[in-house]
C-alpha cells in the first residue's frame, strides 16, 4: 500500500503539471489561467476525497484498479481535448475563448483527472489506516510522490521530453500501477489484461510520441515547421508562403512579414544624437537588431531569456535576417537579461523588448527597481527605451493606469519621460532632455538615411502632433497611479483586469482608484467581516470536529499564500521560475513529507494512545506566524531570496503545512479513517482558495510585504483553535 500511495502523489502531481501547461498554451500564455486551473484541479480533489466517504475497505487493494486505469485513460485523452478546444468550439483563430467556453475547458480537462486522484488518496488512505497506519503517515507518503513527480516534470524538459510524452508516461506509470493493485489484491489474473493492454498502447504511443505531438499541434498550426517544450514555454514556428511566424504559447511573438521592429527600434534609436552602444533585452531576433543596425552602432549586445528561441528561429529565418544577427559587433547572449544587465557595462541605448508585464516574469522588467538598474548602465545622455500593447484611439482606464503606473516608476528614477501613445505605445525616460519636436526625429532619419517600410516623415510627423499624443503628455503631468516596483507588482493587477474586461465589459471601466474607493467606502463592512471571523473561530472551537477542519483550512490558506509570495519574489528577483520551478516546488514537497511524518512518529513515541501533545499544535502554528515575519523580511530587504533560500523557506512553509494537518488528524481522533475525507478536502479548498486569493487579490492589491503580514495575523487567529 505504501508504494500505491507513492504512485499516486507522483502521478496527481506530473498529470497536473502536463495538463496545466497545455491549459496556458490554449489560453495562448495568460498566466492567470495557471491560478484559475490549480484552483479548479484543487477543488475537483476535495471532490474527489469526500465522494469516498464511506469507512468499508472492502474489495482490497484491487479495488485502485479501475480508478487508476480511468486516470491512465483521461489523461491524454484531457491533454488532447485542450489542445484542440479553441478549434472544438468554433474560436475565431488567434481570438480568446468566450467566459463561459473558456471555464468550461478548463473544468471538462481537469475535473476528471481530479476528481480521480482525490477519490484514489481517500481508499488507499482508508486501506492504509485499516492496517494500523495513521493518516499523518499515508499523508507523508502521499507528498513523498508528489515530490517525485515535480522533479520528474521538470528534468523532462531538461531531458527534452516534451508535454505529450510526459503525459503518456503518466499514464502509463498509472497503468502499471493498476495491475499491480490486482496483483496485490489477488482479484484474479484475467483483471490484469485491461491493465496490460493500456500499457502496450501506451509503449506504443510513446514510441511515436513526437509525430503525435506534430500531428496535434497541427491542429491548431497547419502551417508548422516546427515546435518545441522548453523550461519556458512552447516555440512554435510556422510558414506561409515567405512569411515566418514565431508564437510562444500560441501566442503571436511576431512575423517576419511585419513593421513592429521597425516601430519600436527607430522611434527609440532616433531620440539619441549618437548612439554607439545598444543594449537589447528580449525580442532582437525578431528584426529588431537590424533595424538598429542602420543606425551605425559600434555595438550591439543582445540578450535572450530562452537559448531555444535563438537557435529554432534563426535557423528558420531568411538570409538577409540572418546574417544582420552575426554581424561584427553584435553580441547574442542567452542569459536572463536582468541578470545579464547587473554584469555588463554601459551603454549609450537600452531597449527593453520584453512581452508587457502581465506576468511575474515579464513585470519584473518594468518595476522602480530595474529602471535604477538601467539607469546605473547609460552613459551621460543615455536613454532606455520600451514598448507596451495599447489602443491607437482610445485607451481604457487599465491601459491608463498601467502606463501611468510605470511613467511613475521611471520619473522616480529619470528627470524626463516621453511617451509615444499608438497602437504600440513606445515609452522612452533619460537623466537629459528627451526631442518632442518631430523635426529631430526627422532630421536624423535622413542623416542616418534610414530605409523603413513604416517610419517615415508623415508618419513621424503623425505620432507626435495627434491628438492623443498631446492628451498623454497632460495626463501625465495631473493623474498619477500606484507605482509599479518589484515587491508590488501593480501591474500584474492591471494585465488581470486588462484580460478579464475581454470577457466582462463592465469591468472596462474598473481602474485602481475605482477599487480603492471600493475599500475606503466598505470599511465598516470589511470590519464587520473581521469580526464574523474572528466570532466563527471561536464557535469551531467549542466542536472539536469543527476546530480541526477549520484550522486544516486556515494552514492550508497561509501556506498556499506564503508560497504564491515566496515564489512570485523568485520570479521577481532571479526570472528563472521556469527552469527552478521544479526545485522550488520539490521543496515545498520535501517540507510536506517532513512535517507528516515528524508528527507520526512523535505522536507514536509521546503517547500511548499516538496523540501529540498540544505543545504541538501551539509550536506549529506558532511556526507558520514566524515564517510570515520572515517573509516580510525577505520582501522588505530584497536580500535572502536566493534560491537555497527561498527553497529553505519554502521547505519550511510545507513542513508547518503538513504538520498542522497531522496534528488534526491525531489529537483527539480515536477513529482514523473518519478524519480522511474532510481534513483533506478542506486542505485541498484552503489552498484553492488561498491560490486564487494571493495571486488575483492580495498581492496586486496589497502587495507582497503586507500579504505575508496578513497570513502572520490569520495564523494568530488560528491559535484559538489549539
Amino acid at each position: 500500500m505504501t508504494g500505491i500511495l507513492f504512485i499516486i502523489g507522483l502521478i496527481s502531481i506530473l498529470g497536473q503539471v502536463v495538463l496545466l501547461r497545455e491549459l496556458n498554451v490554449a489560453s495562448f500564455g495568460v498566466e492567470l489561467v495557471y491560478v484559475l486551473a490549480l484552483g479548479f484541479w484543487l477543488l475537483a480533489t476535495a471532490l474527489g476525497a469526500l465522494s469516498a466517504r464511506s469507512s468499508r475497505t472492502s474489495g482490497g487493494v484491487g479495488a485502485l484498479c479501475m480508478p487508476l486505469l480511468l486516470f491512465a485513460a483521461f489523461l491524454p485523452a484531457a491533454a488532447a481535448f485542450a489542445r484542440a478546444s479553441r478549434i472544438l468550439l468554433g474560436s475565431v483563430p488567434g481570438a480568446y475563448l468566450p467566459p463561459v467556453e473558456q471555464f468550461s475547458t478548463i473544468a471538462a480537462a481537469l475535473l476528471p483527472a481530479g476528481f480521480i486522484t482525490g477519490y484514489l488518496f481517500r481508499r488507499a488512505a482508508g486501506f492504509f489506516v485499516a492496517r494500523g497506519k495513521t493518516v499523518a503517515a499515508a499523508y507523508s507518503i502521499e507528498s513523498a510522490g508528489g515530490l517525485a513527480g515535480g522533479l520528474f516534470s521538470t528534468l523532462g524538459l531538461t531531458w527534452g521530453l516534451q508535454n505529450v510524452a510526459l503525459a503518456l508516461i503518466c499514464s502509463l506509470i498509472a497503468a502499471a500501477a493498476a495491475a499491480a493493485a490486482v496483483a496485490a489484491g489477488n482479484r484474479g489474473r484475467a483483471r490484469m489484461l485491461p491493465a496490460f493492454v493500456l500499457c502496450g498502447i501506451f509503449l506504443i504511443a510513446l514510441y511515436h510520441a513526437p509525430a503525435l505531438d506534430r500531428t496535434m499541434t497541427r491542429w491548431n498550426h497547419p502551417s508548422l515547421l516546427e515546435s518545441r517544450d522548453t523550461p519556458y514555454g512552447r516555440i512554435t514556428i510556422t510558414k506561409l508562403e515567405s512569411q515566418v511566424s514565431v508564437f510562444v504559447n500560441d501566442a503571436l511573438a511576431f512575423e517576419t512579414e511585419g513593421t513592429e521592429a521597425e516601430h519600436f527600434a527607430h522611434l527609440a534609436a532616433l531620440q539619441h544624437p549618437r548612439p554607439g552602444r545598444i543594449l537589447v533585452l528580449g525580442g532582437g531576433i525578431e528584426g529588431t537588431v537590424g533595424e538598429l543596425l542602420k543606425h551605425g552602432p559600434d555595438v550591439i549586445d543582445y540578450a535572450e531569456l530562452d537559448p531555444a528561441m535563438i537557435g529554432m528561429v534563426m535557423a528558420n529565418l531568411s538570409p538577409d535576417r540572418q546574417s544582420s544577427l552575426v554581424k561584427p559587433g553584435v553580441k547574442i547572449v542567452a542569459e536572463d537579461p536582468r541578470l545579464f544587465l547587473q554584469t555588463s557595462g554601459h551603454y549609450d541605448l537600452i531597449l527593453i523588448g520584453m512581452p508587457e508585464p502581465s506576468s511575474g516574469q515579464a513585470n519584473r522588467f518594468y518595476t522602480l527597481e530595474f529602471f535604477k538598474q538601467c539607469r546605473d548602465h547609460l552613459n551621460p545622455g543615455g536613454i532606455v527605451a520600451m514598448r507596451l500593447p495599447a489602443a491607437e484611439n482610445r485607451w481604457t482606464p487599465q491601459m491608463t493606469e498601467r502606463v501611468l503606473s510605470i511613467h511613475g516608476a521611471l520619473s522616480r528614477v529619470f528627470a524626463n519621460v516621453l511617451i509615444i501613445p499608438g497602437e504600440t505605445t513606445v515609452v522612452t525616460a533619460s537623466s537629459d532632455a528627451l526631442p518632442h519636436d518631430p523635426q529631430v526625429f526627422i532630421d536624423r532619419l535622413h542623416g542616418r538615411r534610414i530605409d523603413s517600410r513604416l517610419v517615415s516623415e508623415p508618419f513621424i510627423r503623425y505620432l507626435l502632433t495627434n491628438d492623443l499624443f498631446s492628451e498623454i503628455e497632460k495626463l501625465v503631468q495631473v493623474r498619477t497611479a500606484p507605482v509599479n516596483t518589484d515587491a508590488r507588482p501593480i501591474c500584474y493587477q492591471f494585465t488581470a483586469l486588462l484580460w478579464l474586461s475581454k470577457f466582462f465589459p463592465s469591468l472596462t471601466g474598473l481602474g485602481f482608484e475605482d477599487i480603492e474607493d471600493l475599500v475606503k467606502k466598505n470599511r465598516m463592512g470589511i470590519g464587520a467581516a473581521a469580526g464574523m471571523l474572528l466570532l466563527v473561530f471561536f464557535i469551531a472551537r467549542m466542536r472539536p470536529s469543527w476546530s480541526r477542519v477549520l484550522l486544516v483550512a486556515v494552514a492550508g490558506f497561509a501556506g498556499m499564500v506564503l508560497e504564491t509570495v515566496l515564489i512570485l519574489r523568485y520570479q521577481t528577483l532571479h526570472g528563472v521560475l521556469y527552469r527552478d520551478l521544479g526545485m522550488l516546488i520539490t521543496a515545498f514537497m520535501l517540507g510536506l513529507t517532513a512535517g507528516a511524518m515528524t508528527l507520526a512518529m512523535a505522536a507514536r513515541h509521546e503517547s500511548p494512545f499516538h496523540e501529540p501533545g498540544r505543545k504541538w499544535g501551539i509550536g506549529l502554528v506558532a511556526g507558520l506566524m514566524l515564517l510570515g515575519f520572515l517573509v516580510v523580511l525577505q520582501t522588505g530587504l530584497g536580500r535572502f531570496a536566493g534560491l537555497a533560500e527561498t527553497a529553505v523557506l519554502l521547505a519550511a512553509a510545507g513542513y508547518l503545512v503538513a504538520g498542522i494537518f497531522a496534528y488534526a488528524s491525531l489529537r483527539g481522533v480515536p477513529e482514523q479513517e473518519k478524519v480522511i475525507s474532510p481534513l483533506y478536502a478542506a486542505d485541498l479548498m484552503g489552498g484553492c482558495v488561498g491560490s486564487v486569493a494571493a495571486s488575483m487579490i492580495l498581492v496586486p492589491l496589497l502587495g507582497m510585504d503586507i500579504t505575508a503580514m496578513g497570513m502572520t495575523g490569520l495564523s494568530l487567529l488560528a491559535l484559538i483553535l489549539i
